[in-house]
């Protein structure tokens, strides 16, 4: 009887022990609920609001480390105007620069043919009789100033006043592109220079990765139609070609009064990639050496294809507001035209465009 009596209240004491547990448990998950989703005492934010506010402060100071990032990228050189030098560490930081963000273009919209016949005679025609006729006059040439005896008839920049050129040099905001190789004829470079312009000269040849001679900046770099792969970069330490608009980007300028490129059959690809690109927006002028004897880098077809693929590149800068005001042929070269002698054409010309619509 008594032991009946013993296990009836062990048996009732283990029930209420359990019962009591789980009372115990209920009431925990209940204030720790309440507790996470009401603010703490003294304004002490919650531990949701706290990890939100950490994560808001993450986020900010990582935007804050790119754009430091970013302005120490593009930090351009500073002119001194008194010592004639350059200097990236005195005066505020150039704004950081975005990248050309217009729409890309994937190919470039050919011309009709000049006849129907598709030869290479009528597209030559064409072709010689648009790069040999200015669109617009110029009266005065920045080229005259620094070489009288006739560096004029190759490269030429126009300094009339009803283009921005000559108020830019005026103002002092004038800034100068130039590709090529040492050997090439710098007197247009050296003229601009004394006038006041702020003057690059891109040579992959040169030994130093940047060197100022004069009043020159000279840098181991120069344009092409596409840039390096990175792998590539990584192995060589540097890049020697980028696109127009990443050496743009990468030295902080937004603009290019003068740009000036021999290229040496490589201008049409480049002159593409420009025009896709939408960077001759940027452009105040462009000077270019046209090479003929050859159909250039990577343009493929047959000639009469070649021609009205030239023809219409050129087209696209008339369509982009440039018109040509000088048109010059290079009496030592050969008369070459597609390894042919066509029309006495010349194998090279140099060919002198104004941005009648830029406003810098």
């Amino acid at each position: 009887m008594e032991m009946g009596r013993e296990r009836l209240t062990r048996g009732f004491l283990l029930r209420l022990g359990l019962l009591l547990t789980a009372v115990c448990v209920c009431v925990h998950v209940y204030l720790e609920t309440s507790w996470r989703g009401a603010p703490g005492p003294s304004g002490r934010p919650t531990r949701s609001s706290q990890t939100r506010g950490q994560a808001s402060r993450t986020k900010q100071e990582a935007e804050e480390g790119d754009s430091k990032r970013r302005i120490s990228y593009v930090r351009t050189l500073k002119k001194d105007s008194r010592a004639g030098r350059w200097d990236g560490d005195r005066g505020q930081p150039p704004p950081v620069l975005r990248p050309h963000r217009k729409t890309l273009r994937w190919h470039i919209d050919l011309e009709p043919w000049a006849g129907e016949s598709h030869s290479l005679e009528e597209e030559a025609e064409r072709f010689l009789n648009y790069i040999t006729t200015p669109q617009v006059s110029c009266a005065s040439f920045a080229a005259e100033e620094a070489a009288p005896e006739g560096t004029r008839g190759t490269w030429a920049a126009c300094l009339d006043s009803k283009y921005s050129l000559s108020h830019r040099i005026h103002s002092k905001h004038c800034r100068v592109y130039s590709f090529g190789l040492g050997a090439d004829d710098r007197s247009l470079e050296r003229s601009l220079a004394t006038a006041g312009c702020e003057v690059h000269c891109f040579d992959p040849s040169q030994k130093q990765p940047h060197l100022q001679q004069a009043d020159m900046w000279l840098h181991r770099l120069s344009v092409d139609w596409r840039d390096p792969n990175p792998a590539a970069v990584a192995q060589r330490q540097y890049a020697s070609t980028k696109k127009l608009a990443t050496i743009l980007n990468d030295f902080g300028h937004r603009q290019v009064d003068v740009l000036k490129a021999d290229m040496e059959s490589a201008e049409w690809k480049i002159l593409e990639n420009l025009i896709l690109e939408g960077v001759l927006d940027s452009v105040g002028q462009l000077l270019l050496e046209l090479h003929l004897h050859w159909a250039g880098f990577e343009v493929g077809g047959d000639d009469p294809t070649v021609v009205r693929f030239w023809f219409s590149l050129l087209k696209e800068l008339e369509h982009a507001n440039f018109r040509l005001f000088h048109a010059s042929s290079d009496p030592a070269a050969p008369h070459l035209f597609l390894h042919k002698n066509v029309l006495n054409a010349s194998s090279a010309y140099t060919l002198s465009w104004v941005n009648t619509d830029w406003k810098p």
